[in-house]
């Protein structure tokens, strides 16, 4: 009788801090009657077993850092980043008010101690409605607007708030597929501008993160974690449905039952020999109330089988 072998452990993963946003609870807005107040995703995100979070939509969290401060450090949590939406392929007119929304952001941020400020591109159409709000694809002067605004923005937030930004590929934006989003890394500075790689969104749009993970490491400062439903994401990719009403289908899916495996992502980023945040981040908007929290414990006890 041939004896079994123990199972061997998990890799370390000691590079990866592991956290979660309010997008896990179905939180997208600043103010929306059907998401959870606050306080509750507080509460569960550290019954969780979670360290570390994001800001998410701004105002959704206490926007006075004293009272913020306040509210996290008491449930044990520190924040990893702040996020901010940008139209910066529209040129220098939109500069000015795309600064005015980073300001305040990039303040909160840096004024919770975080280093992080996650960028993502304006949508293409509309995340609720599915309403088209312009062309799909950028003209070659959109792009140059794109890098060299992006850069811009880079170089203005790390001189006046000492964060790095990490640019989110997503889907419904103009940073989507593998095409696109090597074409940004391409056309912008590495010393400015770096990758919160979403693995959700990236594999939603054809991607494969530990490709890019191995081929762009450099380039990686960030990442959240995310899987997609692949028999839902084949449906609505065949019928066209716009991001929102396909999160509502259920296509961003609860880990590990989607794709991309998560193991393998991890461990390609922890192959870079950098410290990393891996926010997990499972689109449910809109949800009721008592869904995220049985799911965040389980997929907080699915990272620690994977060594995070």
């Amino acid at each position: 009788m041939t004896s079994l072998s123990p199972q061997s452990p998990p890799p370390s993963l000691s590079r990866i801090r592991i956290g979660s946003a309010p997008d896990s609870w179905g939180v997208w807005f600043p103010d929306d009657p059907l998401q959870v107040p606050w306080q509750r995703f507080l509460d569960e995100v550290a019954d969780s077993g979670y360290e570390w979070i994001e800001l998410g939509p701004y105002g959704y969290l206490p926007t006075d850092p004293s009272v913020l401060a306040e509210e996290t450090a008491r449930r044990g949590l520190k924040v990893s980043a702040g996020t901010v939406f940008t139209g910066l392929h529209h040129g220098v007119d939109v500069w000015d008010r795309t600064w005015a929304h980073v300001s305040d952001i990039a303040a909160l941020t840096q004024a919770m101690g975080a280093s992080h400020l996650v960028v993502i591109p304006s949508f293409w159409r509309d995340d609720k409605t599915g309403e088209v709000l312009e062309p799909s694809s950028l003209t070659a002067e959109q792009w140059r607007n794109l890098t060299s605004l992006t850069e811009r923005l880079g170089r203005e937030v790390r001189e006046r708030y000492g964060l790095r930004i990490v640019v989110h590929p997503h889907a419904d934006t103009h940073i989507d597929t593998e095409e696109n989003v090597i074409r940004f890394l391409d056309g912008t500075d590495s010393s400015l501008v770096s990758l919160c790689l979403d693995t959700g969104h990236y594999a939603y749009c054809g991607g494969d993160s530990v490709k890019l993970i191995e081929t762009y490491g450099s380039r990686i400062g960030y990442l959240h974690l995310k899987q997609v439903d692949p028999a839902v994401l084949a449906e609505v990719r065949a019928e066209g449905t716009p991001f929102g009403p396909a999160v509502a289908k259920g296509v961003m899916c609860e880990p590990p039952s989607g794709v991309p495996a998560l193991g393998p992502v991890l461990e390609a980023a922890q192959g870079l020999g950098v410290d990393l945040f891996a926010i997990v981040e499972q689109d449910m908007y809109p949800c009721a109330a008592d869904v995220p929290l049985p799911i965040a414990r389980r997929t907080r006890a699915f990272l620690r089988s994977c060594g995070a």
